[in-house]
């Protein structure tokens, strides 16, 4: 009798102290926390740059997520995934993180609907056609918005959550716009806190292209940058307020002292992006019927990008990976009938998925592009490529003669043997002044200038080819249309480019590696269908019998140890 009170006495006690133990922890867990990501890749766990724009909040950021209702699986994926990123948000960021997701469909009368799914697209918000099936097993065609808006202090930014590139699939796709999830958010964030914006400046006056040809481009860094156009007129002080300069597509000689500026400006620490034309053509003549002559383009800045090690070559570069133009395929004297047809000269760029400015990017869209490389020894310069033709290419030296008929000519695969030919290229660490060691008095006469030889720490990006960044222009009676940038007429799609020099000038002007975040890799793992289909009985056998074995078994051994126990 004593031993059995005993035994109580132990259990009691052993369950007070477990009590105690757990109740200790839970107050204690209440206090410190710690997260630990277990994953290969890594997928929950922020980096420090995102921590460092999170903790600085000092007010109430809220999120107002439309991935909601009624979803295919994909898109379920996908929101469950957000819904994971923007709690790991909010445990960082605490009070001043809110999120909720709504669903469009129950935010407005069903009369209505239309003009609220117009309101959030007049925001900015992108949405997509789906195809999801009804309670009776049907395929309906829904709208889905797979965005949200980001709001501080009466100010809202919109985020597109989704990635379309044409030449990925859509479990790609979709996979994609998960490892963006951090840096789309993140971006959002810092655009919406932020009071200063950064200011950056197009070059003209020197045949540059026009707040037209540019106009698209413009519009879309507005909402990250403040951004005007700047004549230097070799006034040192011209391109100091500004972190980046563009100089697009200048089809004049750049004189000296507007070259001195431009280097000063970098030697101080300014960031460049380049988009020059080393062979010149006449695309009004070409358009026109007639034959053009393509010749090396007299900018005058080959020698400041060789210092600085680019080399700019004067060929024009064939692709059969190309855009189509139309091509009237009637006999003499019958109606016009158009076609389309390849045009060499219209590369398709490819960009690599190892740098964060061209990651996921679809192919880029080029109008007679010029290969480069680099040059010089200098080893505090680290260069890498971001855009190059396909593995069936050419180059054609100048001067040549470009004309149309040259469509319906048949194309020999065996002549276009090069692969791989660069045409951008990005720069980054300490320069050498191209105006070392030169009397700097006769360039710049009525002017004092504080020189500098070697530059700051600063990046550059080189383009031989300026018709990336600039979009078509629709002379009308009421004025001139900008069509978007990058895209064709013709085949109606959309390229890379717009979202290509976004992401160029971010990385120009980010000095927290921000733009770092989209280079996270989240590897897809996909069922082996065939594997699926020949193994489908083996692993049903496997799920259903061996866990009930299991339990079968566990059971056997806790009754045989119990007996044991305490039959003695």
């Amino acid at each position: 009798m004593r031993r059995v009170r005993s035994h109580k006495v132990v259990s009691i006690k052993q369950f007070f102290y477990l009590a105690i133990g757990v109740v200790a922890l839970n107050f204690l867990s209440s206090i410190y926390s710690f997260r630990i990501d277990l994953t290969e890749d890594k997928r929950y766990t922020i980096q420090p740059v995102t921590k460092d724009i999170l903790n600085s909040i000092d007010d109430l950021v809220f999120i107002r997520v439309y991935l909601d209702g009624e979803l295919p699986t994909g898109f379920v994926r996908m929101k469950r995934a957000l819904a994971e990123t923007l709690g790991e948000f909010k445990v960082i960021a605490g009070k001043h993180i809110q999120y909720e997701f709504a669903n469009p469909y129950k935010q407005s009368q069903p009369k209505n609907l239309e003009k609220y799914f117009r309101q959030l697209y007049d925001k900015g918000l992108q949405p997509t056609n789906v195809h999801v099936k009804d309670k009776d097993g049907g395929m309906t065609q829904r709208i889905i918005i797979p965005g949200c808006v980001v709001s501080y202090k009466g100010k809202e930014v919109a985020v597109n959550l989704l990635r379309n590139n044409p030449g990925l699939s859509g479990d790609e796709n979709i996979n994609l716009s998960i490892q963006n999830f951090e840096y789309a958010l993140a971006d959002a964030i810092s655009r919406v806190i932020n009071e200063n914006r950064q200011s950056i400046a197009f070059i003209q006056g020197h045949g540059e292209f026009d707040e037209f040809e540019t106009g698209d481009i413009e519009r879309e860094l507005s909402l990250y940058y403040n951004v005007q156009r700047v004549q230097i007129n070799g006034d040192p002080e011209a391109l100091k307020p500004y972190k980046t300069i563009i100089i697009a597509g200048p089809a004049k000689v750049f004189p000296e002292a507007d070259k001195l500026v431009i280097d000063q400006f970098i030697m101080s620490g300014g960031r460049t992006l380049w988009f020059i034309d080393p062979v010149q053509i006449s695309i009004d003549s070409l358009s026109a019927g007639a034959s053009t002559l393509a010749f090396v383009n007299q900018h005058n800045l080959d020698d400041m990008l060789f210092r600085y090690g680019v080399r700019l070559n004067p060929m024009l570069l064939q692709d059969l990976q190309c855009a189509v133009i139309p091509v009237n395929a009637s006999q003499a004297g019958q109606e016009p009938r158009f076609v389309p047809a390849p045009w060499l000269y219209y590369p398709l760029l490819v960009p690599p998925s190892t740098n964060p400015i061209t990651k996921g990017l679809n192919l880029v869209l080029s109008k007679f592009a010029s290969p480069l490389d680099t040059v010089g020894l200098n080893p505090e310069v680290k260069k890498e490529f971001l855009l190059y033709s396909s593995s069936e290419s050419r180059l054609i030296k100048v001067p040549a003669l470009v004309n149309l008929n040259q469509v319906s000519k048949g194309i020999s695969r065996y002549e276009f043997t090069s692969r791989n030919i660069p045409v951008a290229v990005e720069l980054k660490g300490q320069f050498t002044s191209n105006f070392r060691n030169r009397p700097l008095g006769i360039i710049l006469p009525n002017h004092s200038i504080d020189f500098r030889d070697k530059s700051e720490f600063t990046k550059m990006i080189v383009v031989a080819d300026a018709d990336i960044i600039r979009n078509d222009v629709q002379r009308r009676p009421n004025g001139a249309y900008v069509i978007p940038l990058g895209y064709d007429r013709f085949t109606q799609q959309t390229f890379g480019n717009k979202e290509l020099v976004v992401n160029m000038v971010k990385y120009l002007c980010d000095d927290n590696g921000l733009l770092n975040l989209r280079n996270r890799d989240v590897k897809l793992r996909l069922l082996d269908r065939k594997k699926v289909v020949q193994e489908r009985t083996a692993w049903q056998l496997v799920n259903m019998i061996i866990p009930s074995l299991l339990l079968v078994l566990f059971g056997i051994s806790w009754h045989y140890i119990r007996k044991r126990r305490y039959t003695r």
